[in-house]
């Protein structure tokens, strides 16, 4: 009798127990185990097991697609434009930022019909405070000094002395200069980032100085500002930092002016062709990471100090052993003399419980560090005249923050984009990908820091629909799932030893075809001011 029952029993236990394990293990969180530093009760660092929830497939996707947006825009002259961008942050919360603009041209611009595009992502460290308070004013700031240069007038001089030259002038007068040459361009790029660092700088400064009366400064003493409006509002500002990166294309011209201040990265790709119709994207470097690796930033920081700081203005490839770009926005600490930054600590940070840290002890002879930015100017066709048989799309721009650049070299993020294009779909191999999307080299990559990249083994994944959100997949594991899961799954701050925080934007255009934009033109909320 027990032998008879056993069998219904037995079959009702799989049939039972077989979902419910599956339910189980599919439901279960799975974990991992991470090796972390942490510091010890002596106050030294030591390493330590921590176990992290793994992130499902889904849950990187969505994190990959939070901060991605994309849009496309025809103008008069027929030439379609899109970008997309994304965002993975690394910190909480994210320190890195970005921007773009479409101004037009005003109808009194000599120069007229036309646009100025910009877009810009910026990097920031210390904090989010100075990468977000340039994602609200760099384009205005190059706007405007563009619009100065772009609309001045030379005023005519009156007086006797003034005839008595035009009298007695023996050369032929000097045509005015167009003001919309590049060089005079690229000029006014770099004066408005210098000029909006100092305004930022300097802000403390205009605070404390009209808060001081008559009799404080007699007697030497120092307000307590911390509880001001301004006082967190001017200071988080100045001493974090960020870099800033923006391309600039003034469709009129079809110029394009890429300005760097750090070590973000601009790279574009160039469709070319042969005459037997076998084509490859060429990788042009735009920029170059700006940090004390660079030898031309090295040479340059020695040069504008004194020769005993020689060997300390740079160590290890950071500005006095600390700070990695070259060239930021903000960071106050290395452009602050020293009595300058123990007033306006006092002033403004101690009351708040937020003191600024001293500066390096081989601190002397500030600044170290510059916002004033490379720019770098070219057509933006390249000098390409080809096109692919396939696609109307033979041009594109790259701008990335360096946590793109930490895992991907200009030459994977051309073919990357490439194969994105051309609509590749599904896992690839590193192999195999140089066959399917051909890369050579143009202007090469001036690196900024120390890599060891091994990209010859594993796999790409062409999945994203955006191409921004496609390029950080690919740069923290690609067709490498696990890889992939588990780096996006390393909470903040302890991420920031794995990975940095990823911005990126990819521009590219089509000329001749506006019908195929989704958005026909700018409404009046895109364009913003003109010019």
């Amino acid at each position: 009798m027990l032998r008879r029952a056993w069998k219904p029993l037995a079959a009702t236990t799989v049939l039972i127990g077989t979902p419910s394990y599956l339910y189980y293990t599919f439901t279960k969180q799975q974990t991992f185990d991470l090796a972390v530093k942490v510091r010890g009760a002596d106050g030294m660092p030591l390493m330590v097991n921590r176990t992290f929830s793994l992130l499902s497939q889904n849950a990187v996707k969505d994190r990959l697609i939070e901060n991605a947006s994309s849009d496309s825009f025809s103008r008069p002259d027929s030439t379609v434009w899109r970008y997309a961008t994304a965002s993975v942050a690394a910190n909480d919360p994210l320190e890195d930022a970005h921007a773009d603009a479409i101004i037009a041209r005003d109808p009194s611009d000599p120069s007229a019909p036309g646009d100025w595009l910009f877009f810009t992502v910026m990097d920031g460290h210390g904090g989010p405070h100075t990468s977000r308070l340039l994602s609200k004013t760099l384009i205005s700031a190059v706007v405007l000094e563009l619009s100065s240069l772009i609309h001045s007038t030379d005023v005519p001089k009156s007086g006797l002395l003034e005839k008595l030259k035009l009298i007695f002038r023996t050369s032929a007068p000097k045509s005015r200069e167009d003001p919309q040459n590049p060089e005079r361009i690229s000029l006014a790029i770099r004066n408005a980032f210098t000029k909006l660092d100092q305004e930022l700088i300097n802000a403390p400064l205009s605070v404390l100085a009209a808060n001081l009366d008559a009799e404080s400064i007699k007697k030497n003493i120092l307000p307590d500002l911390s509880k001001h409006p301004l006082a967190l509002q001017t200071m988080l500002p100045a001493v974090s930092g960020s870099c800033a990166l923006m391309a600039v294309f003034d469709t009129t011209h079809r110029h394009l002016y890429v300005a760097c201040s750090g070590d973000s990265r601009a790279v574009a790709g160039i469709w070319e062709e042969n005459e037997q119709g076998q084509g490859s994207w060429r990788v042009e470097v735009l920029s170059e990471d700006q940090t004390g690796r660079n030898p031309s930033e090295l040479k340059r920081i020695q040069s504008e100090h004194p020769p005993d700081e020689a060997g300390s203005v740079i160590r290890a490839g950071r500005i006095l052993g600390g700070l990695e770009p070259s060239r930021a926005f903000g960071d106050a600490r290395y452009k602050w003399p020293r009595e300058v930054q123990d007033v306006l600590n006092r002033a403004f940070l101690v009351g708040n419980d937020q003191p600024l840290r001293s500066p390096p002890s081989s601190f002397k002879t500030p600044p170290y560090v510059t916002a004033t930015p490379v720019v770098t100017h070219r057509d933006f066709d390249f000098g390409s005249v080809a096109r692919p048989s396939r696609s109307p799309t033979s041009r594109f721009v790259v701008l990335a923050t360096d946590g793109l650049w930490d895992k991907l070299s200009s030459e994977d993020v051309v073919a990357l984009v490439g194969g994105h294009l051309k609509g590749l779909k599904g896992v690839v191999s590193k192999t195999a990908l140089p066959e399917l999307v051909p890369t050579v080299s143009g202007a090469p990559t001036v690196e900024g820091k120390e890599k060891k990249r091994n990209n010859s083994s594993g796999s790409w994944s062409f999945e994203d629909e955006n191409v921004s959100s496609h390029l950080i997949r690919n740069a923290f594991g690609g067709g490498d799932t696990e890889s992939l899961r588990k780096l996006m799954s390393i909470p903040a701050p302890i991420a920031r030893s794995y990975r940095d925080d990823t911005t990126v934007t990819v521009i590219w255009w089509e000329d001749g075809q506006e019908g195929n934009a989704k958005t026909v033109a700018f409404s009046s909320d895109n364009i913003k001011a003109k010019l």
